[in-house]
Formats: C-alpha cells, structure tokens, sequence
C-alpha cells in the first residue's frame, strides 16, 4: 500500500481515519498503530500505509487509545546474539570494546523480537502490535556468549528502576562448569574470593548438578563468574540467567518472548 510516487488519488490511511473520525491526525495515528483498523478487513498497524477511494477503512468499534500503554518484553536470548552492547553483565567480557570488535559476527538479540517468536502460551492476554517492537530500551545486557532472561521496555519506569536498581537486584544464574574444583570450592565460591582486586561479599552458590552451579548474587561485574570459577579450578562452558530481581524467565524456549505481566515486579 506504500509507493514512492504515489498515486495522488491514493492518501495515507492516518489521513483517511481522521477524517472518518473527524479526529486528529496524530490520534488517527495512534488508532492505526493499536491495530484498530482495517482495510478491506485486513488490519494494518502503519498509518502511512496509502488507501484508494474505493477501498473499505474500518476503525474497531472498541478503539480506545487507553490501551496504548507501553510494554515491557522478556527474551530468552540464545547464545551467539548480542544484548546490551558495551554494558556491564553477568559474566561477561570487557564492556567497552569498540563498535567494530562488538558488531563483528554477533547478530543482535532485537532481530528476535518479532510476532512469530512469541511465546504462544503468554499469559498477559495483550495483543501483538507491530508498535510493540519500537523504542526499547535494554538495561539488563547479557555477554553474547551467554544465554537467558534480557529485559526490553517502552516503559520509562521500568527502565528507570533497571537504570538505578540493577546493582542493588539479586541476579541468578546456571553455571555449567568443568574440571576438578579445588579443595572447600564451593565454600570459597560463597565467601572468600577476591575480583580485580576486591574482596567480593557472601554469595549463594550451589550445584544443581554435577556440572552446573547456581549462583545468585548483586554487583556482579563483567568477566566475574568465569573468574571466581577458574580461581577454583573450574572452567566456564556455558552462562545462562533465569532471573532478575523477583522477575524469572520461567518456561520461555530460548529464542522467544513474553510480556511483563502487570503483577510482576523487578
């Protein structure tokens, strides 16, 4: 429904809303993009797609712009795929590599951000909108080597309370390990290890099998579990974060998302 040189019969669906409505453009627009309405009954969520006169534009009886509140989406990252370039994580390397070294064979972790990777059990109950996957924001970075739970928002609360908070929110994490770990290893995993030349405070570490750890500590820096561990005896073979504060990735396959949950709380 988009050319480059339009035909002039043609006008912008926003346009054709608005006066339908006789409503502004600007909230002709936010109707379009709230998938309220439809051309020849099929919804389209761009309000500079273009409509001829012939063409059927219905706006859905229940359009109401109260329910374009911004969303909050939680991604179960797979390995391989950038998140939060150049921001501190959980076992992460340097941060501040350049833009080249960062983007070289890395694909982003947003490409996975789509209608078909979403979880289709999602209990939220809210509508899939195309205006859902712009202006976010990611504040809970994830080492491209690492997988699991990165948090992206429209909602400037949140991302606030990632922005401020993110030191002071417990993070947890399965560690899959290999090698022979040192005599009391697990002890001084807890308490007792030392990071870039500070001591680090208690942390709850415990195996979950013969080959994973599970840490659950705050503060974490850049590079620090593969550190802890190799001080150990151990080596990292794969990091994989469940959960961020009160929030958990729970059942999300790796590759797809959910919704922030009203009730759910970082």
């Amino acid at each position: 429904m988009t050319e480059k040189n339009p035909d002039p019969t043609h006008i912008r669906l926003a346009k054709r809303v608005a006066e339908q409505l006789n409503c502004s453009r600007s909230t002709a627009e936010q109707f379009v993009e709230g998938g309220f309405v439809s051309v020849d009954g099929q919804v389209v969520e761009a309000p500079g797609a273009r409509v001829r006169p012939d063409q059927t534009v219905t706006v859905a009886q229940d359009a109401s712009l109260l329910e374009l509140t911004p969303v909050t989406l939680l991604l179960h990252k797979p390995a391989g795929f950038e998140a939060g370039l150049g921001q501190p994580a959980p076992g992460g390397s340097a941060p501040h590599r350049s833009q080249a070294s960062r983007s070289q064979g890395a694909t982003p972790a947003t490409s996975l951000l789509e209608i078909a990777s979403h979880l289709a059990e999602d209990a939220s109950g809210i509508r899939v909108l195309q205006r859902h996957f712009k202006q976010l924001e990611c504040f809970t970075p994830l080492p491209t080597e690492a997988s699991g739970l990165v948090v992206y928002t429209q909602d400037k609360r949140i991302a606030r309370k990632l922005a401020e908070d993110i030191e002071s929110l417990e993070q947890e994490c399965i560690v899959e390990v290999q090698g022979d770990i040192a005599p009391n290893g697990l002890q001084r995993l807890c308490h007792g290890l030392s990071f870039n030349g500070r001591a680090l405070p208690p942390i709850k570490v415990s195996w979950q099998s013969e080959t994973k750890l599970r840490f659950a500590l705050k503060g974490i820096r850049p590079g620090q579990i593969p550190a802890m561990c190799d001080a150990v005896g151990l080596t990292v073979v794969a990091l994989k974060r469940i959960r961020i504060g009160r929030v958990p990735l729970s059942k999300v396959p790796e590759g797809q998302w959910r919704y922030l949950q009203p009730w759910e709380k970082f």
